[in-house]
């Protein structure tokens, strides 16, 4: 269950949040003048979150390593954007 707590009441119930945190698995979402800062969740929890976004993280790499341009290509794209862009104008010449 997720509770969401002001950090007044943090610092007056901190040893019981702990608690529950620790022995039902419950959350909580810390907020200060109504905006999220915090969230006080299970050591487990976090562990969990961190797994799946070092695991997401790695699969977006493998796919852009796959799409990755060569450096022939990334050369040609450039000179086509400085050709385009010298012909529009958006780009000044060095003297000036």
């Amino acid at each position: 269950m997720t509770d969401t707590v002001s950090t007044i009441d943090v610092r007056q119930r901190l040893g019981d949040m702990l608690n529950r945190v620790a022995l039902r698995n419950d959350e909580f979402i810390i907020e200060r003048k109504g905006k999220a800062l915090a969230a006080l969740v299970p050591v487990e929890r976090l562990e969990q979150m961190r797994r799946f976004a070092r695991r997401h993280a790695l699969e977006f790499l493998a796919q852009q390593h796959g799409n990755a341009l060569t450096d022939k290509q990334a050369s040609e794209l450039a000179l086509e954007a400085q050709r385009w862009a010298r012909k529009s104008g958006k780009l000044r010449s060095k003297s000036a």
